[in-house]
């Protein structure tokens, strides 16, 4: 049977979304691209049947709002074969110091990160569970570890460290039923997502303390998760990958 991702957040041109879709149609998997932007997830997909994707599906997605998710998820499903990996990737950051955040702005921090996360996960668990085997990978980030200091602030910080938390916890739950859930926790990845917010000289700086002496590309994570995905990751369940370059060692 042929195996499906399926994706959120992967409109994006220059995203992390993106490079996981077209890594995982480079394997024959068929793809499943959710995204805000349908535009982008429409682009996503036809790359990803350019790249050998035997069979892919776009639909736009609020990952924020149930009903949204939920009628996604289940296009999705009618669509492609059984789901057999997901991978939340839709997020967004923000660099707002503490003092100046506003009561919406946490909120939609959080509704992006980590809502849409336990809503995704939820509309697709139970097929998961159903077939008894399942790859969950979820979008962490070093901030949700050393507490920020790298482009997004506090609220950042902590949606991705609930995102640590949930992890593990589902991990735990899905104990002997074939899925394993884990996180990856990148640095600073050179996407769109801090394009116009992030000049090169601070982008330099921040390349200057990996051990690597570069920024992470959206190809980086790809390999991580797509790892995560395979027979060779089958002992790994409730555990957090660094794809930082050495920039945090602990």
């Amino acid at each position: 049977m042929t195996p499906t991702v399926l994706i959120t957040g992967g409109g994006s041109k220059r995203g992390i979304g993106r490079a996981t879709a077209l890594r995982f149609a480079a394997l024959g998997y068929a793809v499943a691209v959710l995204d805000l932007d349908d535009a982008g997830a429409e682009e996503t997909a036809r790359e990803a049947t350019t790249a050998g994707s035997p069979a892919v599906f776009a639909a736009h997605v609020d990952v924020t709002d149930q009903s949204s998710v939920t009628a996604a998820v289940r296009a999705a499903e009618a669509a492609l074969p059984p789901v057999t990996v997901l991978a939340n990737i839709a997020g967004i950051s923000s660099p707002t110091r503490f003092e100046n955040i506003t009561l919406e702005e946490w909120e939609r921090i959080f509704a992006v990160n980590v809502r849409g996360t336990f809503l995704v996960t939820q509309a697709v668990l139970p097929g998961l569970r159903e077939r008894g085997y399942g790859r969950i990978v979820n979008m962490s980030s070093v901030s949700g570890q050393r507490g920020g200091g790298v482009f997004g602030a506090s609220h950042y910080a902590a949606s991705k460290a609930a995102i640590l938390g949930l992890t593990r916890t589902l991990a735990r739950e899905t104990e002997g039923q074939g899925i394993t859930v884990n996180a990856v926790a990148p640095s600073m990845v050179d996407t769109d997502i801090t394009q116009g917010a992030m000049t090169e000289e601070r982008k330099a700086e921040l390349a200057a303390t990996t051990l690597l002496g570069r920024l992470a590309t959206p190809a980086d994570v790809a390999g991580t998760i797509v790892f995560l995905a395979s027979p060779d990751a089958s002992y790994l369940t409730g555990a957090t990958i660094d794809v930082n370059g050495g920039s945090h060692l602990h």
